[in-house]
């Protein structure tokens, strides 16, 4: 493997999307990963589609598109760990690993004898990532966690949605499981950071993320203002809460995204628009008057914008160096020449469907270059080579496990 983590060796027991998000970004930096599913079954997310790749005559594999975003680079074995062979399995592995990823509940591994102090007094340097709802303590510990309800839960979607009032009001989820990504962003930064302690210590350690946590903590400037004023903030829409015009405006023939980020490009954009009176007046000079003034000047500003095309106010805008951008779909942004030149998209072999395309990982390193060699596997692709490079199992050993159930 390519990839500055190449030394390392993560063991993931972990499904559905934060976990494995955060396992993918791992291998995706070179570590070895090696996916622990359930025999026969596997990961939940290879069941949900459609849609569902597609191999070479048209026809539906048995890999979901949801699983195959978040399952690159991974080595697939099953391995049942509700049997004592299984677990001692587990345990084995964990011995050669530097890092587990879990996302079971509370105590949900300890009676397979699988949680952080069984691990750590086979492994003590071991770096056990759990990932949960609500976190290892808490009056909550016990509950199961799910994105959408986090997204609820945590303040986001009274943040999300057209502003009370308005024709469409009301609470909005955003479109991808954000608290999930979220999640398991974190989690690779914070097994990152243990591994430096590790590094530096010889001392491994358990790491305890939760959904809420993580959705209260990317809050960001929203937590900021309520705990700053006291005052909850409230749905805007695409509008945003510290900076006006910063939102969707209506063109001649669409919508296209304003972002006004300073008074200078508010007085480019006032010019352009054939607003210089409205760039002048003291109501409106500062991004401090124009938020407090956002009633009455988002109108003018609206009716100026609607005079003309979108592509006309791109094109004049970005000359005038005045963010903004088109609103697309997915079909647009693939199409996009920027997203091409940067090569967004990867396509690798796959054994059943011929290739697969997938979305790069957007970190790019000048000394330790990523490669995508290995495409989402198919469930149990790797039990036979797993076990017998990294436990010295024999053909005859393997065979008596698999019909043994417990692989």
């Amino acid at each position: 493997m390519a990839g500055p983590l190449a030394h390392l060796k993560v063991l993931d027991l972990s499904r559905i999307l934060a976990g494995p998000w955060a396992s993918q970004v791992l291998a995706d930096f070179g570590a070895e990963v090696i996916k622990v599913e359930r025999p026969g079954k596997g990961d939940d997310t290879r069941h949900w589609g459609p849609p569902f790749l597609k191999d070479a005559d048209g026809n539906d594999t048995g890999e979901a598109a949801y699983y195959l975003s978040a399952n690159r680079g991974k080595k697939s074995i099953t391995v049942d760990i509700t049997q004592p062979r299984g677990q001692e399995l587990i345990k084995q592995l964990a011995a050669q690993c530097d890092i587990v990823l879990e996302n079971y509940k509370v105590g949900g591994l300890k009676k397979y004898g699988l949680d952080y102090p069984s691990i750590k007094a086979i492994n003590p340097k071991i770096i056990y990532c759990s990932i949960t709802g609500f976190g290892q303590t808490g009056p909550y510990a016990a509950r199961a966690g799910y994105d959408a309800m986090i997204q609820g839960m945590g303040g986001l979607m009274s943040l999300t949605g057209v502003p009370e009032g308005q024709p469409g009001a009301g609470p909005q989820k955003v479109g991808v499981a954000v608290a999930d990504l979220m999640t398991g962003m974190y989690a690779v930064s914070g097994v990152l950071a243990a591994v430096i302690h590790r590094d530096r210590t010889g001392e491994g350690q358990q790491i305890d993320l939760a959904l809420l946590d993580t959705q209260v903590a990317w809050l960001a400037n929203q937590a900021q203002n309520f705990l700053t004023s006291g005052v909850s903030p409230e749905r805007q829409g695409t509008a945003h809460p510290n900076i006006v015009p910063y939102q969707a405006v209506p063109a001649s023939d669409g919508y296209f995204m304003l972002a006004v980020g300073n008074d200078a490009q508010f007085k480019k954009f006032c010019s352009i628009a054939g607003l210089d009176s409205i760039a002048e007046d003291p109501a409106y000079a500062t991004n401090s008057a124009r938020v407090g003034a956002r009633e009455t000047l988002v109108p003018v500003i609206e009716r100026a914008t609607q005079e003309k095309p979108a592509a006309w106010w791109l094109e004049k805008l970005s000359d005038a160096h005045v963010p903004c951008g088109p609103i697309n779909n997915l079909e647009q942004v693939f199409a996009d020449p920027q997203v091409q030149a940067r090569g967004m998209v990867v396509e690798q072999q796959h054994p059943t469907a011929g290739s697969v395309k997938t979305v790069r990982n957007p970190v790019g390193f000048s000394a330790s270059a990523l490669e995508y060699q290995n495409a989402p596997p198919t469930l149990g692709a790797h039990t036979d080579e797993t076990l017998e490079s990294m436990l010295s199992l024999s053909a005859d050993d393997i065979a008596q496990l698999r019909r043994d159930g417990v692989i």
